[in-house]
């Protein structure tokens, strides 16, 4: 496919993905469905309102309020009556919508004047999603007790009232009509609020801070709620506040020593009846506390590297992720690479030396590197991962093909049993890469660096992450290519010694390169496994068992005399030839698994085929959202795992870390959830986005707030004792 080609579709792709992101159906937050306020409306009365969105609904017996405030005692809450509804999880319960006020008396003790009260609650949306229990603190300033009453003075107090609102409409004093507080909640955050009086609202476009005296303390961003749409005649469409509003404004320090600051509020409101106050400000004098140093926050793996190529000079980056290379070259991704580069040797014939089998794998290793890069910069930039693109099946299967023809021309079968016309062009494609040259060793690099291989693993991950937030191809490319030559270190290797160890002529070359045919043909059946269902595959392992053991004389007689060796051919045949009937068996007891050929079949084995791990599978946005929320509603935790057919960790984590019973047993109480992105389709696309993913493997930790754990992501295999602490991680 061309180039150009490539870049068009996956930019069709990205807006494919804006559009879906935009159209998903969501469900607001909490504290969006229910908003909650308390005011104190007399000395010994408070009043806690909920604003309850369209399609929401509040449960009457999960509310519970408590003072945190020694000497005040809270009475009997006084609910009205709601609805009656049957609910699926707690039976018949009552439940309110649309708006909910319930008066609380208190029993005030040695004079208290202000009540921190602890609200509870929690709800669900009329799809079918439940929150989690909501908590929510109140710091309420009392109103003074009422003294005695006067009827004398009161009388007089009346018709004084009576005389002024007769001659003028009297309005409150700003500070009256708002009362702004300021207090120290920690040594890096100030918590503010304001006491809106009854009839007077504030504007939220108008509510501004500033720090005076404050030498080494900056402000930080900060998020003022949300207020009451309202179309106002002098500002437009803005949100205003009635009784309440408070928040935390966040400091940033770099004086650690304790000092007074001073901060400067200003705000501007207006009263219901129409008439507006003019901008207000005021400050008030804060003492902080020394600063303790807050903990650098916990960076995932691939994170740790993305600031490492942020910090780094370029010759220590580069050096960091050769090594990188060397660590992946020892893991499954590369061992496909290793019969590839043989056969193109071993196709050499007695003509190949140490030199040219030392060059053949530079090519081969050097072009696998740079496709690599090349690939991994556009995925970065263009935000997809091309390789998958070349895992469609009639890639994968004209792929196979190649090494079918390549292993059947190693054993010389084409002038033997195909016409003459198949033959000439059979043997004129292998031919082609296999006849020793470079370019023919480069060709099948860049080939098996897109098709065989295409792994994704911490460093891989960190360095298109740093491409995609920087633009930086030229670094983070340099990062890939060193990956690259890292992860080919072993192929070099072999290329070095093989012109030692390979015979140069004889039968013994002959025999050479009829078992890497039959390793070729074990790479095309390992390459078919990502799109043939598991029996065939089982089937077609069985096959390439017993064929060579004909081959090996497994079940012929041996001559007297024999060498030592043919009896060892011979012994090695018998096995491969009693492996492969045992997955013959197994293919007609329709097991999909060579390691398990027999599994089920007997008491004892049924008993050791414990069930894997069983997945959750979602396949949109909107599934895995309403999913986590709804695992959340049970106080579950969650975790997601990406996976691909043609994913080879994904496979393996799947054989390995996931059927360990101590790892079953440590993902215990999760919600467990799976996105098959096998098909590269536009929600796959759409959820790798979301996450910032370039492909699987991947295993996200969603915590009971919703928010997925980012430190603690998996990227790449992980075997069952490295999982397991993973796991204990994120737990703590």
């Amino acid at each position: 496919m061309p180039l150009f080609k490539i870049i068009v579709l996956c930019f069709l792709s990205l807006v494919s993905q804006s559009t879906f992101a935009l159209g998903a159906d969501e469900i607001l937050p909490p504290d969006q469905a229910f908003k909650v306020s308390a005011k104190a409306i007399a000395a010994d009365r408070i009043e806690i309102s909920w604003d309850i969105a369209e399609g929401y609904y509040l449960y009457r017996n999960k509310m519970r309020f408590e003072s945190k405030t020694g000497q005040i005692r809270l009475g009997e809450p006084a609910f009205p009556s709601g609805q009656t509804h049957q609910d699926e999880n707690f039976g018949d319960v009552v439940i309110y919508r649309n708006t909910l006020n319930v008066p609380v008396a208190l029993t005030v003790e040695n004079g208290a004047s202000s009540l921190q009260l602890l609200v509870q609650y929690q709800g669900c949306a009329d799809r079918g999603i439940c929150y989690p229990p909501q908590k929510t603190t109140f710091d309420l300033k009392l109103p003074a007790p009422s003294a005695k009453i006067d009827p004398v003075k009161q009388l007089l107090k009346g018709a004084q009232s009576l005389k002024l609102n007769l001659f003028e409409d009297d309005l409150l004093q700003p500070d009256q009509a708002f009362e702004f507080f300021a207090s120290v909640k920690d040594d890096h955050t100030v918590h503010v609020n304001w006491r809106i009086a009854n009839g007077y609202y504030l504007y939220r476009e108008k509510v501004q801070f500033e720090l005076i005296n404050a030498d080494g303390v900056k402000l930080g961003t900060y998020d003022i709620p949300r207020g009451a749409p309202k179309q106002d005649e002098a500002f437009g469409q803005v949100e205003t506040f009635h009784d309440e509003l408070d928040f935390d404004l966040p400091l940033i320090r770099s004086n650690q020593a304790a000092q007074t600051i001073t901060l400067l509020a200003k705000y501007q409101g207006c009263a219901d009846r129409g008439v507006c106050y003019p901008p207000m400000s005021k400050k008030i004098d804060l003492a902080l506390p020394i600063a303790q140093q807050p903990a650098a926050p916990e960076l995932s793996e691939q994170d740790q590297i993305v600031q490492s190529l942020h910090k780094d000079s370029l010759p220590i980056t580069l050096l960091s992720f050769f090594g990188f290379g060397l660590l992946l070259s020892l893991t499954p991704c590369i061992f496909p690479m290793i019969p590839i580069l043989s056969g193109i040797i071993v196709g050499h014939g007695n003509r190949i030396t140490t030199g040219r089998a030392f060059s053949l794998s530079l090519s081969y290793v050097i072009a696998s590197a740079l496709t690599y890069t090349v690939f991994g910069i556009l995925a970065a930039l263009f935000g997809s991962n091309l390789q998958t693109a070349f895992q469609q099946p009639w890639i994968i299967g004209l792929f196979s093909a190649v090494f079918v023809a390549l292993s059947l021309s190693m054993f010389g079968f084409y002038h033997l049993e195909l016409p003459k016309s198949l033959q000439v062009k059979l043997h004129n494609s292998s031919e082609i890469h296999r006849d020793g040259s470079l370019w023919g060793a480069a060709i099948m690099g860049s080939l098996s660096s897109l098709i065989v291989g295409p792994c994704v693993a911490a460093p891989l991950a960190g360095a298109l992450i740093y491409i995609g937030q920087t633009g930086d191809a030229v670094l983070g490319g340099s990062a890939l290519f060193a990956l690259g030559l890292g992860m080919g270190v072993p192929l070099l290797l072999l290329g070095a010694s093989a012109g030692k160890l390979l015979p140069k002529a004889g039968d013994w070359l002959n025999s050479t390169k009829a078992v890497f045919g039959v390793i070729m043909l074990a790479v095309a059946v390992w390459m078919l496994s990502r799109i043939l269902p598991g029996n065939v595959i089982m089937m077609l392992w069985a096959m390439l068992l017993i064929f060579p053991a004909i081959y090996l004389s497994a079940v012929d007689p041996l001559p007297e005399n024999s060498s030592g060796w043919r009896k060892l051919w011979k012994g090695l045949g018998l096995m491969m030839l009693a492996y492969g009937l045992l997955l013959l068996i197994g293919f007609s007891l329709g097991n999909s698994n060579p390691l398990k050929p027999l599994q089920g079949l007997g008491v004892s084995n049924a008993q050791a085929a414990e069930p894997g791990i069983v997945f959750e599978r979602v396949a949109s946005i909107a599934a895995l959202e309403a999913r986590i929320k709804q695992a959340n509603a049970n106080h579950q935790p969650v975790m997601l795992d990406f996976y691909a057919d043609w994913c080879i960790s994904c496979k393996e984590m799947e054989t390995y870390t996931f059927a360990d019973s101590r790892v079953k047993q440590a993902l215990k109480g999760y919600t467990l959830l799976q996105i098959d992105v096998t098909n590269n389709s536009d929600d796959d696309k759409a959820l790798l986005t979301k996450f910032n993913l370039i492909g699987p493997p991947a295993i996200l930790f969603f915590g009971l707030d919703h928010q997925e754990k980012t430190a603690y992501r998996v990227i790449g295999y992980q075997d069952a004792e490295t999982f397991i602490k993973s796991l204990q991680r994120t737990s703590l």
